[in-house]
């Protein structure tokens, strides 16, 4: 994989990241929804930082990274982030890995992922659990994306320095779509009840300080 990056000068150009950019860049869709909102920001989306200040009060956008793989034990398929952001809090870096939204679930859960079984999968669920601190076996309705996007983001912080992580779900739907799945990893982890266009700080795990969060979209990028 290369290590030369691109600067994007329009959200358009995000479609070629995608694995299939005909299927993938459409009006109303996470991809392209996401793109609209984060190319057009100075910084993070407005939605974003207001929710990221609760618990890093001047944090500050360094990189964002679209479609930015990472590699992870137990098979050849990367965690891909939609976004992967590195920003800096109080002088430390936070790593922050951006799950968009609109109305698509969370992909399959671990029992459907684990359906066909293999030593690649057991060895990729271990590394997940231990990065998150969290004890086999996980409930079989825990939805797989949720793990190692979450863990792409303490995998990122490790290999970058970064003091904390965070697993922000960036969603455009207005009915909430999906959100109990996210509040159920939440609860998973110990932290507080979790609820829209909130941070929850869920303790340190694997070394780094671990924060999950939920925004809601401006809905004027749906209609990008």
């Amino acid at each position: 994989m290369s290590k030369i990056y691109i600067p994007a000068v329009s959200a358009s150009q995000w479609a070629q990241l995608l694995a299939d950019p005909v299927k993938h860049w459409r009006q109303g869709y996470s991809a392209r929804t996401l793109a609209y909102s984060w190319q057009e920001a100075s910084g993070f989306p407005v939605e974003v930082e207001s929710v990221l200040v609760a618990k890093f009060p001047d944090i500050e956008l360094l990189l964002a990274l679209p479609e930015h793989p990472v590699p992870l034990p137990g098979g050849s398929r990367p965690s891909q982030n939609d976004i992967w952001v590195l920003a800096r809090a109080q002088g430390k870096l936070v790593s922050i890995a951006v799950e968009g939204k609109v109305s698509e679930p969370f992909g399959p859960t671990v029992q459907e992922w684990r359906t066909e079984a293999s030593p690649g999968k057991s060895e990729r669920l271990n590394f997940l659990c231990q990065q998150l601190g969290i004890q086999l076996p996980v409930p079989d309705d825990l939805r797989y994306q949720l793990l190692h996007r979450t863990t792409s983001a303490i995998v990122e912080a490790k290999r970058f320095g970064a003091a904390s992580a965070v697993m922000l779900v960036h969603s455009f739907s207005q009915t909430s779509e999906w959100f109990q799945d996210y509040a159920a990893f939440v609860s998973l982890l110990g932290g507080t009840a979790a609820s829209e266009n909130s941070i929850v700080s869920v303790g340190e795990r694997s070394g780094i300080s671990l924060q999950l969060a939920w925004v809601r979209g401006d809905p004027q990028y749906l209609l990008k």
